[in-house]
């Protein structure tokens, strides 16, 4: 694997991870309403939920890869398609004023991983994209999607420990960072295709 490669992937799950997601905005919403003392239990849930369903998407791309090789060159283009939109969306999103009030849980934050489509997208996309072409090995799968759900826990560890300064800044300043974003995807997206 070679070092364009891994950086592409690096920026792709860093810029994936720290985007305004379900997990991200239930976390900060929830440090915001709740504190961090009675919101850990549902942190806890959201950085598990993450580990386990990218535990899930290794076994499926490792048997897409394994006994479906050529479903995976069909999936590196939608995993560009997906980044494409989410580059988009990022790019024209709104702030959303809604909170979540409802009781913070272990299970609430679990569950949100296993119904949470951006995660599963990412963790496919950046496998498909970046590391089946290198590394087809289970064991190397599973390796790459844990560094990915790492990167996710520390992004969302990021939303829920700047909380309220986080939320100021990136309310002042979100649709330049959002765009900057974007256009961090779209090389990403770019450089999968070439």
């Amino acid at each position: 694997m070679g070092t364009q490669v891994i950086i592409n992937f690096l920026i792709y799950a860093v810029v994936n991870a720290f985007t305004p997601g379900p997990g991200n905005i239930l976390a900060l919403n929830t440090v915001t309403n709740y504190g961090w003392r009675r919101g850990r239990m549902l942190f806890f849930g959201i950085f598990t939920g993450y580990y386990v369903v990218q535990a899930i998407c290794a076994v499926f791309v490792y048997g897409l890869n394994e006994y479906l090789a050529p479903v995976m060159a069909v999936m590196k283009y939608i995993g560009v398609g997906y980044i494409v939109w989410l580059a988009v969306h990022i790019a024209t999103s709104t702030l959303s004023e809604e909170s979540d009030r409802s009781s913070a849980s272990f299970w609430k934050g679990f569950i949100l991983q296993f119904v949470n489509v951006k995660i599963y997208l990412f963790g496919i996309t950046a496998l498909s994209g970046y590391v089946v072409k290198h590394y087809a090995s289970f064991g190397m799968l599973l390796l790459f999607e844990m560094m990915i759900a790492t990167i996710g826990t520390v992004a969302t560890g990021a939303w829920i420990f700047m909380g309220g300064l986080f939320e100021r800044t990136y309310t002042q300043y979100f649709r330049v960072i959002n765009i900057v974003l974007a256009l961090v995807l779209l090389e990403c997206a770019w450089s999968m295709i070439f």
